[in-house]
């Protein structure tokens, strides 16, 4: 019998196992990626629970390609309608994002300039508005008076000429440049400005140069009392009394919500968009489709300066606030995060090339507060589990209390605060995290951040209150009524430490 060897190249095994690695590495990323993916449509479906959301859409953009895009829940409850891709959601103040890029496109264009006086562009406009700037009127820090009321609700009955009129006659609110206000007349103003430079109304203008450029076919300018196929509707489980969001009653936690937008006013809140077509936004004004010039990004996401030199926004999280893009300025993940009407939000990490859009069609959902963790599942260290967030000062006390024991958080506190004189507890920190631990039901945890705040301010009702609701989330009535008890000694005013005494003094 003959033998037939057959010779192999020399090369030929070293191409074979490199050839294999390449596949399993390409296997274990797509595992890898799937199972990230289902970690996050976890994490969402639990927010949707919790806070009630109907319907949700997410995109999620990395290294300029979109990563992840996904449809929850109904987009129409009345008609159990799902939410898809393609189902239009309201954004509320995103809008002014795209008032933002705008100016700053007529700015490249060379009809304006930010920084020079809106008298410039326009005029019969009072005395003391004339040397406001165009960006003060983006950044919310013009001191101008709001057009709309307390309610929310447009003035003159929202017809331009009579709320125009009766803006006018209001005084500013403080000296421009010394504090952030959040404010609608500015807006209002720029998109009288748009219409003046660009020779067409700021809807066209805006549509011509980024709806069309980019190809956002489901995106537009409206309100509830437009016809808009595929609407996701609104929904809401607040209230507004007397300028105050209030909570729907909790037999009834959602109701319907009504979006009234005069033309005049949708620079400030007016467009309609798909999460798929925001993404799409996003990789154009990343890539400089929409603005030509390097610079002009960083100035449209470069918070600004108060004249003390620090930063305003709106609260802890989205503390800047840019060219109608609020942000979030901190050394770790910074961001920039537009937000609308508490039912829709949008981060860019441009350090981290990472950008996450959530819209839903609930009022007080307030996607903005859960994006972080979004990109925790990117970058751990974001995990709120993993003290993302946390002041410097709280960091440090978590790493200790990691170490040494939770029970011992009150001396713990007190030796680090006697060894760094820069070591500082705000309440208000110590709280937001105390109710993070009885969220992730680390009940024993929370109750030793509860009692150290009350040490640490022992006049404080609030801290009282905040630890006799631990008390009772872990069933223990007798210390719950006592903490409840000692906050309505401290503030009589306090009507829910007044009713948990009620409720838990007849349960059984």
């Amino acid at each position: 019998m003959a033998l037939f060897l057959i010779r192999v190249p020399a090369n030929y095994l070293r191409v074979v196992r490199v050839a294999l690695i390449v596949i399993l590495n390409l296997v274990l990323f797509k595992v890898l990626a799937q199972s990230r993916k289902d970690s996050i449509d976890v994490f969402i479906h639990q927010q949707m629970r919790e806070r009630h959301i109907p319907g949700l859409q997410l995109a999620i953009l990395r290294n300029g390609q979109i990563n992840q895009l996904s449809a929850y829940g109904l987009a129409n409850i009345e008609h159990n309608i799902k939410t898809t891709n393609q189902s239009v959601f309201s954004i509320n103040s995103i809008t002014k994002a795209f008032v933002g890029v705008a100016i700053m496109q007529l700015a490249e264009q060379g009809k304006l300039r930010i920084d020079t006086p809106i008298t410039q562009y326009i005029d019969s406009l009072p005395t003391a508005w004339q040397s406001l700037t165009i960006q003060q009127l983006l950044t919310n820090t013009s001191g101008l008076p709001n057009i709309i009321d307390q309610d929310e609700h447009v003035l003159g009955g929202g017809q331009e000429q009579a709320a125009w009129l009766a803006v006018k006659a209001l005084p500013l609110e403080f000296i421009s440049g010394d504090r952030f206000s959040y404010n609608q007349t500015g807006y209002v103003i720029l998109g009288k400005i748009i219409d003046q430079v660009s020779g067409v109304p700021f809807i066209q203008f805006i549509d011509d140069n980024q709806f069309k450029v980019v190809g956002m076919n489901f995106t537009r300018f409206g309100d509830s009392g437009d016809v808009i196929p595929n609407s996701a509707g609104v929904y809401t489980k607040l209230r507004n009394v007397n300028g105050k969001w209030l909570a729907r009653d909790a037999k009834n936690p959602l109701g319907v919500g009504f979006a009234e937008f005069p033309t005049f006013f949708r620079t400030a809140t007016g467009i309609l968009s798909t999460v798929q077509d925001m993404a799409h936004w996003l990789m154009a004004l990343q890539s400089g489709k929409l603005l030509k010039k390097k610079e002009s990004l960083e100035a449209l996401w470069t918070p600004a300066r108060l004249n003390n030199g620090q930063v305003g926004g709106f609260n802890e999280l989205t503390n800047g606030y840019a060219l109608g893009w609020p942000t979030v300025t901190r050394d770790e993940h910074p961001a920039v995060a537009p937000v609308g009407g508490g039912r829709s939000a949008l981060f860019v990490y441009p350090r981290d090339n990472l950008s996450i859009v959530v819209l839903t069609n609930l009022q007080g959902a307030n996607p903005e507060w859960f994006i972080d963790e979004i990109a925790g599942y990117y970058y751990p260290e974001m995990h709120k589990a993993n003290g993302f967030g946390l002041s410097p000062s709280l960091k440090t006390l978590r790493t200790e209390l990691l170490k040494k024991g939770f029970a011992k958080a009150i001396p713990i506190a007190k030796m680090l605060q006697q060894k760094n004189a820069s070591f500082h507890l705000r309440g208000d920190q110590l709280n937001s995290w105390g109710y993070y631990l009885l969220s992730e039901t680390k009940g024993p945890e929370a109750l030793a951040i509860f009692n150290l705040i009350v040490s640490l301010y022992p006049q404080s009702a609030n801290a009282y209150d905040s630890l006799g609701e631990a008390y009772a989330t872990m069933g223990d009535k007798a210390n719950a009524i006592h903490n409840y008890k000692r906050s309505l000694e401290l503030d009589a005013t306090n009507q829910n430490a007044a009713n948990q005494i009620a409720q838990l003094s007849k349960t059984p």
